[in-house]
């Protein structure tokens, strides 16, 4: 088993009623396949073999546990209740059984095996509407509108809202200052995230 110590560390810190929940998932989640390995990706723990498979994590009041691919899971559906593909589960009794549990593990693995990936999402992108003064700042700075114009949908889109969602003026315009000084460096609005 490819055991990872920031696991044990996450399990032990959780509350005292998610620690059996989740020492079980684990348990099951090594049953499907001994060469999956564990990671702690967006603060929780992460399953993966051949690419990502599953995560689990701890609230307060509940676990969940997810299926990276779960759509692609016969008789495994998006139940709508938050995060995860079980629900909320707040003791063992709401898990389903092993058996059950182990059968989607191991087909979500062969997917894995099998280079199955998700199909690409047909949503189509609104589109992004920039004010007035936000195109005027860039304008004035040529390097912070070439990076801007080069970034993706989805980092234009996280600048926009920064600047946009700022209810008084005194705060955009400090943040459109910030912004600027960020794009001259070529950084995207959350780069101080991207290598934790």
């Amino acid at each position: 088993m490819n055991k990872n110590p920031k696991i044990d560390d996450y399990i032990a810190n959780s509350a005292e009623f998610a620690q059996p929940i989740l020492i079980k998932l684990r348990d099951l989640v090594h049953q499907a396949h001994p060469a999956i390995e564990e990671t702690i990706k967006w603060g929780m723990p992460n399953f993966g073999y051949k690419g990502m498979l599953f995560n689990m994590a701890s609230f307060k009041a509940h676990c969940s546990f997810g299926f990276w691919k779960e759509k692609l899971i016969d008789g495994l559906v998006d139940n709508n209740m938050g995060m995860g593909s079980f629900g909320k589960i707040k003791s063992l009794n709401d898990l389903p059984s092993d058996d059950f549990i182990l059968m989607f593990m191991k087909e979500a693995v062969d997917l894995n095996e099998r280079g199955v990936k998700l199909p690409k999402s047909t949503k189509e992108k609104k589109e992004l509407i920039i004010p007035k003064y936000f195109t005027e700042a860039l304008s004035g700075n040529p390097k912070a509108e070439e990076v801007f114009n080069g970034f993706s949908y989805s980092h234009k889109k996280e600048y926009l809202e920064w600047i946009t969602e700022a209810k008084r003026e005194a705060t955009r315009e400090k943040r459109i200052n910030q912004m600027l000084d960020w794009l001259t460096e070529g950084k995207r609005k959350n780069w101080k995230y991207e290598n934790c």
